[in-house]
């Protein structure tokens, strides 16, 4: 199968960017993304911008637009975020067949989730953005762990995955493992509330405080799901 970025040449780039009035100046310089592409493209005579081109098929128009409106109220409330820029009422743009939204360059470092003040201000930061009122994504999925479950089980049991002579030990395994989830969950009372969703060091910058990225992941979940990915070493 060819890759669904076989077309996204450099050229193909500095044609999307170009084609939203800015003026390339032919350095391009890719950034880590594990689905999308993403590029800082230097711009004459400005500040470098980043360009994320999404992966085709993977979100629909109103999900990504969905998720902008929801960082650009953000970054209006003063959260620490880097949103989509606006240019004419609109966040994301088309061109080569091939959607794509552009981000001012912001500066910073790694997280260290080892240094006590960076985990207290990233505390901070996923407090506000949980505060900040907002209606629950109606393009965007809701986190349901057992179907969740039930669908990444039933993924690997249909698909060239595992050798046949495990199928009856795994889905023993994972029958006792959906139920154990399935029980947790209905011991605890929790809200669904719109989520980072993907909420780990690598989308977090360091500028003198925390700046969160790449909300790609966006959706309904509980209040937790944007912290248990940031947890480790001992009990405290």
């Amino acid at each position: 199968m060819s890759s669904p970025f076989a077309d996204l040449t450099p050229d193909t780039v500095m044609n999307a960017v170009e084609s939203l009035g800015y003026c390339c100046d032919a350095r391009i310089y890719p950034l880590n993304s594990y689905e999308n592409r993403v590029y800082q493209v230097g711009i004459e005579e400005s500040r470098p911008l980043i360009a994320k081109f999404y992966r085709p098929q993977i979100w629909s128009s109103a999900q990504i637009r969905e998720e902008h409106a929801w960082t650009m109220q953000l970054a209006e409330a003063d959260v620490e975020v880097v949103a989509p820029i606006c240019i004419a009422n609109e966040t994301l743009f088309h061109c080569a067949g091939f959607d794509f939204a552009l981000y001012t360059k912001s500066p910073g470092s790694a997280v260290s989730l080892d240094d006590d003040n960076h985990l207290f201000a990233l505390g901070q930061a996923v407090g506000r953005l949980h505060q900040e009122p907002a209606r629950l994504f109606t393009q965007r999925n809701s986190l349901n762990p057992v179907e969740n479950s039930h669908e990444s089980r039933d993924f690997l049991l249909t698909g060239p995955f595992l050798p046949q002579s495990l199928h009856a030990s795994y889905r023993k395994l994972t029958d006792g493992l959906i139920a154990e989830i399935k029980n947790a969950f209905e011991t605890v009372n929790y809200e669904l509330r719109p989520l980072h969703g993907d909420f780990h060091a690598g989308n977090v910058l360091w500028d003198s405080g925390p700046v969160i990225v790449d909300f790609d992941d966006a959706h309904n979940g509980p209040a937790v799901q944007d912290l248990w990915m940031l947890l480790s070493g001992d009990q405290r």
